[in-house]
């Protein structure tokens, strides 16, 4: 699941042999498979596409794949090998040495999955594996419950941005702090007045409670200053569009810290439903993650 394309390391060999970038399994498997169960990085999601790489897996990559899924919350139970929960999601399909393989899902339902399980027939090597699809956040079952409207794993997304030169807008949803500053959101440097903006669509609406802006590993390239405005829209809002109400002013940002902005610093926000937010910049700069918590109104 590394996020990067393979490497090779050729002549590189470690205690169970050469060195590949991926997942490979011994040989002469007497199962009919291998396989790997995966947690998906969101609450669930809806799957329309799958991707395996083999690339630089030439003679021992996997012959046949196919993937399963499930919905559940039990990971001991559903990784134990008797969990019969499985549902097909791409039967089994021939998979050739050293390249990437792609399939569209021709059936694609409303069915949602937590887990999905990776097979191989009978063993080999898989570089990298890929799921594409929708998010579909599981929401706490009490409206009054407080979550981060925007993250990604609650179906959060950042829908479009003024700028982004060294770091994309999506990254500003992923959950944690990162690692460093190429897992935020940074915009190339500006010269005079200027101001770098990002939106994005929540989860669901929802009343807002607290703000976070974290400014992470950016030491010195964070911005000036943050502002935050928000809307209720049916169709993704342009930055300009005159629905947006401020419901941060201009704060003074600093580096490589959490700025936490709740109810006495908010306006706009006490009984007011918002679906979209915008995160402003100024000037320009970067950021490392962007939460709005509250509870969902929809």
């Amino acid at each position: 699941m590394t996020p990067t394309p393979p490497v090779r390391k050729p002549g590189v060999f470690v205690h169970s042999g050469a060195w590949y970038d991926g997942w490979e399994t011994r040989r002469h498997n007497p199962e009919p498979f291998d396989w790997v169960v995966i947690r998906l990085g969101v609450a669930s999601g809806k799957v329309e596409g799958v991707e395996i790489d083999t690339t630089f897996f030439n003679g021992n990559h996997a012959p046949e794949v196919a993937v399963e899924g499930c919905f559940g919350s039990n990971d001991e139970e559903i990784k134990h090998p008797s969990f019969k929960g499985w549902e097909t999601i791409l039967e089994k399909q021939d998979c050739g040495p050293s390249q990437r393989h792609a399939w569209a899902l021709e059936k694609i339902t409303d069915k949602a999955y937590t887990h999905v399980r990776l097979l191989m027939f009978p063993d080999g090597g898989i570089a990298r594996f890929r799921l594409y699809g929708v998010a579909v956040p599981v929401f706490p079952q009490s409206i009054d419950d407080v979550f981060d409207l925007a993250a990604a794993v609650n179906g959060g997304v950042a829908v479009s941005c003024s700028d982004q030169h060294f770091g994309t807008k999506d990254n500003i949803l992923l959950p944690g702090r990162g690692k460093d500053m190429g897992d935020g959101w940074e915009t190339k440097r500006t010269r005079g007045e200027h101001v770098d903006w990002a939106i994005v669509k929540l989860g669901t609406s929802g009343e807002v409670d607290k703000i976070v802006i974290d400014t992470a590993h950016f030491r010195g390239n964070f911005p000036q200053k943050v502002q935050v405005f928000a809307g209720t829209f049916e169709t993704e809002p342009s930055s300009r569009d005159s629905g947006w109400v401020e419901v941060l002013s201009p704060q003074k940002a600093g580096p490589d810290k959490e700025h936490k902005y709740g109810e006495n610093v908010l306006q706009n926000v006490k009984g007011s439903v918002y679906s979209h937010m915008k995160l402003v910049i100024i000037p320009d700069g970067g950021v490392k993650r962007f939460r709005v918590f509250g509870r969902r109104r929809a």
